[in-house]
C-alpha cells in the first residue's frame, strides 16, 4: 500500500466505473488504480471505487485516462468528505 505525507494537499474521490462486471474487474482496477502515483486506494467494488488522491502528485482527470487504458470507463468522479 501506498502511503500519501499527511502534510499535502489531499481529497477522497468517489469513481462511478463501468465496464465492471466480476471480481477479476475489481482486481484490475485495484491493480491499475495502486499503479498511478499520489493515489491511495480505500475501497474498490463491482463499478465503483473510491481514492485518496495527492493533488500536489495526481489531479482527478489523471484517473479517468489510467482506467480507460485497462478497458474501463469512468462515468463519475465526485468529491467524497
Amino acid at each position: 500500500m501506498r502511503y500519501i505525507a499527511m502534510n499535502m494537499a489531499v481529497k477522497n474521490v468517489a469513481l462511478a466505473i463501468g465496464g465492471m462486471t466480476c471480481e477479476g474487474c475489481v482486481r484490475s482496477v485495484r491493480q491499475v488504480l495502486s499503479r498511478v502515483p499520489g493515489v491511495a486506494i480505500m475501497e474498490v467494488g463491482v463499478g465503483a471505487a473510491t481514492v485518496t488522491i495527492d493533488d500536489a502528485v495526481v489531479t482527478e482527470s489523471a484517473l479517468g485516462p489510467a482506467l480507460e487504458r485497462a478497458g474501463f470507463r469512468v462515468l463519475s468522479i465526485s468529491s467524497v468528505p
